[in-house]
């Protein structure tokens, strides 16, 4: 099998005391049956399933256990949004805990739960990092947090009007330059958020915001 086997200079040539190797074809497929998925059809097979880049579908596979907690808690959630707090926060944690997977304090149906949150527009992605260290700390499930804490988005478009309403009387130039720079609304993004503690749905803010300010 060696590319040198036919090279004149190295003048090897095959044992003539190996004896053939006959191998029972329902042995060899008994083995490939018993084999987990390996790495790479998985990595395949996580981007093509879940929509996952190459990349966060290579951090999964590289461990068994990683991947197997990523796919019990995609189930019915946005996979994207799971790969990611498998990969970052939770991996953090785990690492400076010097912790495996299989010993997280905080299991794959909490991350879904988390997730579901955010999917729902109960909480944003910001407060889902302070819920996350509170699960971690083990405060209890996601849920029971963000109720406990009052950590509820807020999504009340006539609190919301209140607020931004507010705002543009406060600051009339302001609102004339986002007119002209549409990117400076992020300013009145920021203070709406800065006014509801960082709760309001930055979705509705920014619609709200755009219809206000004429943009």
């Amino acid at each position: 099998m060696r590319s040198k086997e036919e090279a004149q200079d190295y003048r090897y040539f095959p044992d003539p005391d190996l004896l053939p190797l006959v191998l029972d074809p329902a042995w060899v497929k008994a083995i490939e049956d018993s084999l987990p998925e390996l790495p790479d059809p998985k990595k395949a097979r996580l981007q093509s399933q879940y929509g996952l880049s190459a990349y966060d579908a290579g951090v999964l596979v590289g461990e068994q256990a990683r991947a197997d907690f990523f796919e019990a808690a995609a189930k019915g959630r946005d996979a994207k949004l799971v790969a990611n707090w498998v990969t970052n926060d939770l991996a953090a944690r785990l690492t400076a805990a010097n912790l495996d997977i299989e010993d997280s304090p905080i299991g794959a149906a909490e991350i879904a739960d988390l997730v579901k949150l955010i999917e729902d527009g109960v909480i944003s992605s910001k407060i889902a990092k302070d819920v996350f260290e509170r699960m971690w700390a083990g405060e209890g499930a996601p849920a029971e947090i963000v109720e406990k804490q009052g950590l509820m988005q807020v999504s009340d478009t006539g609190e919301l009007e209140t607020i931004i309403d507010g705002l543009i009387a406060a600051n009339p130039a302001q609102a004339e330059s986002v007119k002209e720079k549409p990117q400076a609304i992020g300013w009145f993004v920021g203070q709406v958020m800065k006014a509801t503690g960082g709760k309001a749905n930055p979705g509705a803010v920014n619609q709200l915001l755009k219809a206000k300010l004429g943009i």
